[in-house]
């Protein structure tokens, strides 16, 4: 098999963007840098294209390894015909590999294998072609092991039901079969009938295989497993009715062995191994599924814009041990921490308020950050009448508490703040998620940030890889500070491992600030490849070369410096504002005249994709990708649920996406929920068509349930 070829048009695309993408990987390039420094030689392929080549890749090369152990084998057993072997080596799916090798692969020996070993594969041939006459002329058949004519048919029935089974058409028709025409039916068990669990709309429930919903696959799984349900899929008998009168002849002695043996081998060969395999299929779909959707919520939350600039106090509320403060100045240094009890029990008011009111002033305060777990509406309240009572000019803003727990607790909080509490390192973690959401969610493994659906009931390696995958792409996409990044964020850019991260955290510590991207060669065990994979991730805001603090890689400095000559300027000019203008300015003109970027390509000698990417560069050097995106909202008043009334309108944060629907974050303790039927007068598939985590809207309440606390919103608007 071409495996160049098969990926090529699979995908879509051109031959040449194939190859020079598999031979970029193998030769140890990332993902990130192929799609960001090398779209020439990919022909501009993108992220998402450039992973699918190589997990594509990855599969085929396992595919033909699998058919060179498969052709061994059945060459071993004097079975391999041209007509096999030119099968084998042509297909393109692992499943149709395995349908070929089944009825040669090593197994423990069946009925069938037995009635064989004792001669009595001719005799079945003799059934199936409808030539005995008599059952008497069986005699010459019986042995030790099948000592009358009632085991020697019963024998006969085995090899045609095995030879039925392991038929590769037959497989494929009943497959086939399955997905157009089965049913998905499950019900709860007798010991749960009379119970009500989290699966009752499972009990007595039928769906068609083509019309299942992916999550309601992995629930259904999660039923089974917990072993409250029993789920199975069923077929009308029309296929099997079928496949009989295939093998129908005009012998009624023979077709009562040949249906007893279709019979027998469907119902414990064939029909078991099929509907496992689609179970399967549609679990792997359903968790591929699941996966996807958790990696773009995850990606929508690392792009969460920082709220740059800001002094900050954080609060991680509690009762019984009271609130846990902080006070964080602009980069997230910890300042000062302290524990106020203004909720119950103790309404501790006076003197929390006292000692809240002096860490404002001596630090300088301008946003208050509110763990959104236990206790956060009480202290969202004794926040609110503070800032009322003393008439201050500030906000504040809920942060989701999801996996602050865990990064306190964890190896890296205990370097970083050794001679801190577990509780205060919590409370630094909630602030700075609010000043760089992305260098602080980092430090957690992304499973513990709340933004997944069934995270627990899916391929754990194919999960991991998958949000590993999408931090290094959000990372890269970003760009990394040099002289401010902890190693827990420099490990992800594109090319450096956690050694030499922490050894580049180490050397600023010894020596400062880098002041060139090149001062990295001075680090032991970086060297060019290294370099070259994470430079242009790397950001210097304040180094000798302006081009540091862009997206420019330094093999593209002496052209970026050609342009900016070509264009009448210096590159100091691109650390002045008004001469930053009139650059602008021409880069546009460059950018929306075809004739101009053509002539600037031949002068330059350079690539279209390459000279665009350091135009756009040079329009906003220093620019963070997250400023564009919805900025969070800030508060300084309160809303309760008991304030809610249906028809209100208001305004909201999405906090997370599944299949079935958005949850919305509209300032109470309570998240509501649009269903994915109320997102628009059109049908809408699937919730992230429509929205995006960190998205800004503005909702109607259409239902509230007072008991279960439950909130049904309408979609007005996105607010982009």
């Amino acid at each position: 098999m071409d495996i160049v070829a098969t990926i090529t048009e699979e995908l879509n695309i051109k031959r040449y963007q194939t190859e020079n993408t598999i031979e970029l990987l193998n030769n140890g390039n990332t993902v990130p840098f192929i799609s960001r420094y090398r779209k020439e030689v990919t022909g501009n392929l993108d992220e998402e294209k450039i992973r699918q080549i190589e997990e594509l890749f990855n599969y085929y090369k396992n595919l033909e390894e699998y058919k060179k152990t498969v052709l061994k084998s059945i060459e071993e057993q004097g079975k391999l015909t041209p007509n096999l072997k030119t099968k084998i080596l042509e297909t393109k799916k692992m499943t149709e590999l395995e349908d070929l090798y089944l009825p040669y692969k090593k197994r423990k020996k069946t009925n069938a294998d037995k009635a064989v070993e004792a001669g009595l594969e001719p005799a079945s041939i003799k059934v199936l072609v409808g030539s005995l006459k008599d059952l008497e002329e069986l005699q010459e058949f019986i042995t030790k092991d099948y000592d009358t004519i009632e085991k020697v048919c019963e024998g006969i029935s085995h090899i045609i039901g095995q030879t039925f089974a392991h038929d590769k058409d037959n497989r494929e028709s009943l497959r086939k079969y399955y997905e157009k025409n089965g049913y998905v039916q499950s019900e709860k068990k007798k010991e749960f009938i009379d119970k009500p669990t989290k699966y009752d709309m499972y009990h007595e429930f039928k769906q068609e295989i083509s019309k299942i919903y992916n999550y309601r696959v992995l629930a259904l799984n999660r039923g089974e497993k917990e072993g409250v349900l029993t789920v199975k899929l069923v077929i009308d008998d029309q296929w099997l009715e079928d496949a009989k009168r295939r093998f129908k002849t005009e012998n009624e002695i023979c077709n009562k062995i040949i249906f007893d043996g279709i019979d027998y081998g469907f119902k414990n060969m064939l029909n078991p191994s099929i509907e496992r395999e689609i179970r399967q299929n549609l679990t792997q779909r359903a968790e591929d599924d699941a996966i996807e959707l958790f990696a773009r919520n995850l990606r929508q939350l690392l792009l969460t814009p920082p709220l740059k600039n800001k002094k900050i106090l954080a609060i991680d509320p509690g009762y019984r041990t009271g609130c846990k403060v902080v006070a964080l100045d602009e980069l997230g240094k910890f300042l000062e921490h302290n524990t106020i009890f203004p909720v119950p029990p103790e309404n501790e008011i006076e003197k929390s308020e006292k000692i809240v009111l002096e860490m404002i002033k001596k630090h300088k305060i301008n946003l208050i950050v509110i763990g959104n777990g236990t206790a956060s509406r009480e202290t969202q309240q004794f926040i609110v009448d503070l800032i009322k009572k003393n008439k201050l000019d500030l906000k504040y803003i809920f942060v989701d508490e999801s996996g602050a727990s865990v990064y306190s607790a964890s190896k890296l909080a205990k370097e970083e703040f050794p001679n801190l509490d577990v509780t205060i390192r919590g409370a630094i973690s909630l602030g700075r998620r609010v000043q760089d959401p992305l260098a602080e969610l980092v430090k957690i493994d992304p499973k513990s940030l709340g933004v997944g659906q069934y995270q627990h009931d899916v391929n754990q390696k194919k999960l991991k890889e998958k949000l590993d995958a999408t931090v290094v792409s959000v990372v890269n996409n970003v760009g990394v500070n040099l002289n401010t990044a902890s190693y827990s964020l420099l490990q992800y850019v594109s090319g450096i491992t956690n050694s030499v991260a922490k050894k580049i955290v180490k050397y600023r510590e010894e020596n400062g600030p880098f002041s060139e991207r090149k001062e990295l060669f001075n680090i032991k065990g970086l060297g060019e490849k290294t370099f070259e994979q994470a430079a242009g991730f790397l950001r210097i805001l304040d180094g000798n070369n302006p081009l540091e603090m862009t997206g420019i890689h330094p093999e593209s400095y002496e052209i970026t410096e050609r342009l900016i000559t070509i264009l009448g300027f210096k590159i100091e000019d691109l650390k002045d504002k008004e001469t930053l203008e009139l650059i602008k300015q021409k880069i546009s003109e460059i950018l929306n005249n075809k004739e101009n970027l053509s002539a600037l390509i031949k002068e330059l000698d350079v690539g279209e994709y390459t000279l665009i990417d350091i135009l756009k560069e040079l329009q906003k050097p220093g620019r963070d990708p997250r400023d564009e995106m919805p900025q969070p909202q800030l508060m300084d008043d309160i809303l309760k649920f008991e304030d809610l009334k249906e028809g209100m309108k208001l305004s909201g944060k999405i906090t997370n996406i599944t299949d079935f629907g958005a949850f919305v974050d509209i300032g109470i303790k309570e998240n509501g929920l649009i269903h994915k039927s109320n997102l628009s007068e059109k049908f809408v598939r699937h919730p992230s068509e429509v929205l995006e985590i960190n998205d800004i809207v503005e909702v109607e309440i259409l239902s509230i349930e007072e008991e279960r606390k439950r909130i049904g919103l309408k979609l007005i608007e996105v607010k982009k």
